[in-house]
């Protein structure tokens, strides 16, 4: 037996600016890693102050309170005797970095800045912080006088630098350095570091965990080495959720994964590793040349060892399966943990839908039931803190024992679903929404609306003299439209009042409103298929970022692993508006549209992920659609789908904060920027 060392990692639940919350939480962590024997623990990025704060990073109250709570750590007995890597934000003359503080027993052994700043995508990075530059240079950085007490310090190292141990040397990584081409583990490697911590804030997107895995799984496989992956999971106040899996990789195979969506609030992962692996992996000859003139990193040293005493009982961690979930359990899952988060931090009464009885509000509603799954699985399990919540939201008094016991309890307490009928609805859907909301336990309202729709439509005749008329009665199309318009934007008016006052109307205790959910999905979004202050205008969106095609997909598994064989109808119904007299042709939004809803998903792609303008995309498409439709239609769809593209931007300026998910996403608060 060699050297074994015991060495964790983490996925924490953070928040945006709950420097308190955070901060016992991150303490937390350290205990258990303690508790496990761990000699080294490493937490996700910007760990104390979470990674969302978005301009909240150019303060300075954020950077004061973030050196406070650092001290709160170094100081706690329960942060002794074990090397720690804290995710920060540092001011270092006048310029502000994202760094990792690596600390030992009340003293600060480096601060180590990123160098590789995340700026795509959903990422800013360089909007609050400046990389470092300067490889393998270190400066003095001048405590804080709220830290320098407590370490006895009033200067210590900052730059690019590495940490020599008395039995083994560790290098620092954070997120973005990872998926760079010149990878800073790569060069460390060379230089004999042989623990890799890597802390990231990387969020869910569907399908993207292999890729996440196989960067990093390929990162020891060719350098060798141990990584610890910490990442935080959960969401802390905006669009993503991170999705955790904290990782420990050694030599390119995994020993230790935490799970990818989950209500705990801490999650740590330890393995058991021999040091003397890592040197027998590195024994090539050619590797060897390569380190031999590697430029050398300076190192600091800590009177310390990772290793411990030979303990015959112990041996080292064995490689595991790695566990990647279905896209259809992605959906069930990430946006279900995402809602339950908001729910919790916000303190609104619970969530309410207007419940169409098609696909997308149907699907809305099954990832709230799955919510209510995850909370009462979590229960089952003895989670406190969801206990605690729980209780809460459901209006529960404090010295309440009450449990559920399924999760038709949690949700006719926090859901609230109404069917909002006009005479162009039909029986069919009224009767799916009703069946739905019974099987998932929703609190269901059933109305209709024509009173309402009359009122205003009459106020417009009466003013104007003019009576407005659908196609079917001879009306024009921008009557007809107008006439739709009014009965889906009537809808979120009434969304709102039902949601401010149904709490009251159930006398729950303290009373509160509901947070609207929206159900337009991406594909209708980036066709500009939505009207414009309608009911895909609300709090939030769970499935604005998820494909039809998915959202299909994910129906169809969950009808079956919900037990909810309703499900099946809204398969099999055509997707509709029903917002014209049902004596006309039956309305149905691929027709409306004029393409389907697989073919938007692949206009997508190309635009957002291929990043092709028109004329690239009608290029590819003759390959992609060749065999299935002529250039002369593939250049209608092509001209169809931009045109509409173009003419519907307007509406992504004012589209509901929707849960992160898919990479085509047009959403354009900031994942696509386009005119």
């Amino acid at each position: 037996m060699g050297r074994l060392v015991t060495l964790a990692t983490c996925s924490l639940n953070q928040w945006a600016l709950d420097f308190d919350g955070n901060c016992t939480r991150i303490i937390e962590s350290i205990k258990q890693a303690k508790a496990a024997g761990a000699t080294l623990r490493v937490g996700p990025e910007l760990e104390i102050t979470g990674y969302g704060c978005l301009d909240h990073f150019l303060e300075g109250d954020t950077f004061l309170h973030s050196w406070e709570m650092l001290a709160r750590i170094i100081q706690h007995p329960d942060c002794q005797d074990i090397l720690l890597d804290i995710g920060m934000p540092v001011r270092h003359r006048n310029v502000r970095y994202n760094c990792r503080v690596l600390l030992y027993n009340r003293k600060i052994i480096l601060i180590r800045p990123k160098m590789w700043l995340a700026n795509d995508g959903n990422y800013r990075e360089m909007r609050y912080f400046t990389s470092w530059q300067r490889v393998r240079e270190v400066e003095d950085y001048y405590l804080e006088k709220i830290v320098g007490d407590i370490t006895g310090q009033y200067k210590v190292p900052f730059g690019d630098a590495v940490i020599s141990t008395l039995d083994t040397c560790v290098g620092a990584e954070t997120c973005e350095e990872l998926f760079t081409p010149d990878s800073p583990h790569v060069h460390m490697s060379l230089n004999g570091v042989e623990v890799f911590t890597n802390s990231s804030g990387s969020h869910h997107e569907l399908r993207k965990l292999n890729t996440r895995v196989s960067l990093i799984v390929e990162a020891t496989r060719q350098s060798g080495g141990i990584y610890l992956y910490a990442n935080q999971q959960g969401c802390d106040g905006d669009r993503l959720y991170y999705d955790g899996s904290a990782m420990i990789i050694v030599n390119g195979k995994v020993v230790a994964q935490s799970s990818q969506f989950s209500l705990n609030e801490v999650e740590l992962l330890t393995a058991t590793i021999d040091l003397e692996e890592v040197r027998s992996f590195r024994s090539a000859a050619s590797r060897g040349v390569q380190a031999a003139k590697a430029p050398p990193y300076q190192r600091f040293d800590v009177a310390m060892r990772l290793s411990g005493e030979v303990n015959p009982t112990i041996g080292p961690s064995e490689e595991i399966e790695l566990k990647y979930h279905l896209p259809e359990e992605e959906i069930a899952l990430g946006p279900a943990c995402w809602l339950w988060d908001y729910l919790r931090r916000c303190g609104a009464a619970g969530y309410f839908i207007p419940l169409s009885g098609g696909i997308d509000s149907c699907a809305t509603s099954v990832i709230v039931f799955s919510m209510c799954r995850q909370v009462v699985q979590a229960i089952a399990n003895g989670n406190e803190q969801v206990i605690k919540d729980a209780r809460r939201l459901c209006g529960e008094p404090e010295a309440s024992s009450w449990l559920p016991a399924e999760p038709q309890e949690i949700c006719n307490r926090l859901f609230h679903t109404c069917f909002m009928g006009t005479e162009n609805s039909s029986a069919d859907t009224r009767k799916r929404a009703k069946d739905l909301a019974k099987d998932i336990g929703a609190y269901h309202v059933d109305l209709n609306m024509d009173s309402v729709v009359s009122a205003l439509t009459t106020l417009f005749t009466t003013v104007t003299g003019f009576h407005a008329r659908f196609e079917a009665h001879g009306g024009g199309t921008t009557e007809s439209l107008a006439l739709q318009n009014i009965q889906a934007r009537l809808r979120m008016v009434t969304a709102y009042l039902f949601a401010q006052l149904l709490p009251t109307v159930r006398k729950r205790r303290g009373g509160g409103g509901l947070l609207v959910l929206g159900s337009a999905n991406v594909d209708e979004s980036l066709r500009g298929y939505l009207t414009k202050y309608d009911c895909s205008s609300s709090d939030l969106n769970p499935i604005g970022a998820i494909s039809k095609t998915d959202l299909k997909s994910f129906i169809s598994y969950a009808e079956h692993a919900f037990a909810l064989p309703v499900l099946g109808k809204f398969l099999r119904a055509t997707p509709t508006a029903e917002l014209i007299p049902r004596s006309e042709a039956g309305q149905s939004d691929e027709v409306e549209m004029g393409m389907s809803y697989d073919e938007l998903s692949v206009f997508g792609r190309l635009r957002k992920i291929s990043k092709l303008g028109p004329w690239g995309m009608y290029e590819r498409l003759l390959h992609l659609w060749g065999r299935t439709y002529s250039p002369r239609e593939i250049y209608q769809k092509t001209r169809r789908f931009w045109y509409y593209y173009a003419i519907n931007r307007h509406k992504m300026t004012v589209l509901t904060p929707s849960y992160h998910a898919e990479a085509y996403s047009p959403d354009d608060n900031r994942w696509a920027l386009w005119s």
